[in-house]
């Protein structure tokens, strides 16, 4: 995974998570590591946040 994007909601440069391209998620403070997660998974955690506030 080369492309990391921030989050939008992230007020600075560091003490956030970024999503890798190939879907991965990292901290931003430990770069060198990640959690890879399957495009299934990432989908699935994506619907649950945002079914969150709709209950």
């Amino acid at each position: 995974m080369t492309e990391w994007r921030k989050s939008s909601y992230s007020a600075t440069e560091s003490d956030c998570v970024e999503i890798g391209h190939r879907v991965g998620i990292r901290d931003s403070k430990a770069p060198a590591t990640h959690l890879p997660v399957s495009p299934a998974a990432w989908t699935a955690f994506l619907r649950s946040v945002s079914n969150r506030g709709r209950a």
